[in-house]
């Protein structure tokens, strides 16, 4: 949509010019606080807050939500369309789970209060568990605390200095964090070009004792999947294994929402690793593995992030499991989403949006081309009634910034109208605004 942060090259030098002179003007910090001002990404910090300050753009993060965040919300005492939380099913506030979750809470009390291994361990982690496997069709599988440490322990702790980690360049910062901390040797590949990861481990794998492709099932960022089979094949053949995230997958792809395997119509026991993460369409939190018996019996008493964090709190995995068992019971709700999706994604594309690569199952960027755009457009929906967050530089280059909008099995035809509207007439706005300046 726009180049160079959204401002013309004038606009841009006098912005540099009244940042300057406000850096000139600061007095200097104390010694204590000047070592933490000194933290990587600080400064660049420091400087998006002044820019979007000097362009009266208001922070569009860390908004507070007052009640259940679902199809709508209330923020600042305003009701809103809301496009910015996972709650794919529309789950999140549904009176089996939270009667799951207050049945829990009264038996045994708000925290585990311990490690699993140590006296943390309650009936619904195994219930739970035994419930996530089942839905994989494979042997075991364990729960942990966080989505995000799930990948960082499990990954750190599997492969070592003497393995390689293939994954897709697009892949979330949890599962690179963990490939780091691993000491492996990690490669990155084109997103999604399983061509391009194939003729990566073919010139690497002989000189690696163990090997890990890396795969998301549905992309956070662009809505897009990958091509299983071809990955699963290409594990085979290389002697390697295959690890997919499904923390956006589950509950989405698939007629009846078990995941990329059954869109694909694949045997889950094809991929060696499954992730996941029980705060989207399980709406709880926490991450879970599933796969071998071995591999899940040896992370349950070997992994870190397992063995030496408390375990989850047993409210949440009640309620977790509940919304599994209403996912099974009740498939529509994966229909609709994928009806809502489409919809969202056809009226983006009517009205001129570039809308990436999306598929259309549960996410949808509208990419815009810089993150002062984004902001901006951000900023306009939300005075219109509309929440959905952008995403800026540098989770994203600058060039493809973009608003990120999450669709639900809860939000109605006419909202996701209302919604692309409201984007269609605030983009034009945008664009004739940069014309006339």
């Amino acid at each position: 949509m726009t180049q160079g942060f959204g401002l013309s090259a004038a606009a841009r030098l006098a912005l540099l010019r009244r940042l300057a002179q406000r850096k000139e003007d600061r007095a200097p910090p104390e010694a204590a606080a000047r070592a933490f001002r000194e933290l990587p990404g600080q400064r660049d910090m420091d400087l998006i807050r002044e820019a979007a300050g000097a362009l009266g753009l208001e922070n569009p993060f860390f908004r507070a939500h007052e009640g259940i965040a679902g199809a709508t919300t209330v923020i600042g005492g305003r009701e809103v369309l809301n496009f910015g939380s996972y709650d794919y099913l529309g789950l999140n506030g549904d009176p089996r789970v939270i009667a799951a979750a207050e049945a829990a809470l009264r038996r045994h009390g708000v925290s585990a209060s311990a490690s699993r291994m140590v006296s943390g361990e309650r009936p619904v982690h195994a219930a739970l568990e035994a419930a996530i496997a089942a839905h994989y069709g494979v042997d075991a599988a364990l729960a942990f605390v966080s989505g995000h440490a799930t990948n960082v322990t499990v990954l750190g702790h599997l492969m070592g200095p003497r393995d390689l980690i293939l994954h897709d360049a697009a892949i979330h910062n949890s599962c690179a964090e963990g490939a780091r901390l691993s000491g492996a040797r990690r490669i990155a590949f084109p997103h999604n070009d399983w061509q391009a990861a194939e003729r990566e481990l073919a010139a690497h794998r002989r000189g690696a004792r163990r090997a890990l492709i890396v795969i998301e099932g549905h992309y956070s960022m662009d809505g897009d999947i990958p091509d299983l089979p071809r990955f699963i094949a290409i594990a085979r053949r290389h002697d390697a294994w295959l690890m997919v995230d499904e923390a956006h997958a589950m509950g989405v792809l698939g007629p009846t929402g078990r995941g990329i395997h059954e869109h694909w119509g694949v045997d889950a026991r094809e991929v060696d690793i499954w992730m996941g993460t029980l705060s989207k369409a399980l709406c709880g939190c926490g991450g879970i593995i599933a796969g071998n018996a071995d591999l899940i019996a040896w992370l349950r008493h070997s992994a870190p992030g397992f063995v030496y964090s408390v375990g989850m709190p047993p409210a949440l995995a009640a309620a977790s499991a509940e919304a599994l068992r209403i996912l099974h019971a009740e498939p529509e709700r994966v229909h609709r989403l994928r009806q809502n999706a489409s919809l969202f994604l056809r009226l983006a594309k009517e009205a001129g949006l570039d809308t990436g690569a999306s598929a259309g199952l549960a996410i949808v960027p509208v990419i815009v081309g810089s993150s002062v755009a984004a902001a901006r457009l951000s900023q306009a929906l939300f005075e219109r009634g509309v929440n959905v967050q952008p995403i800026l530089y540098p989770a994203v280059p600058d060039s493809s910034a973009r608003l990120r909008f999450f669709l639900s099995a809860a939000h109605e035809e006419g909202q996701i109208r209302a919604a692309v509207a409201a984007l269609a007439e605030a983009v034009a706005g945008a664009r004739a605004a940069e014309a006339a300046g």
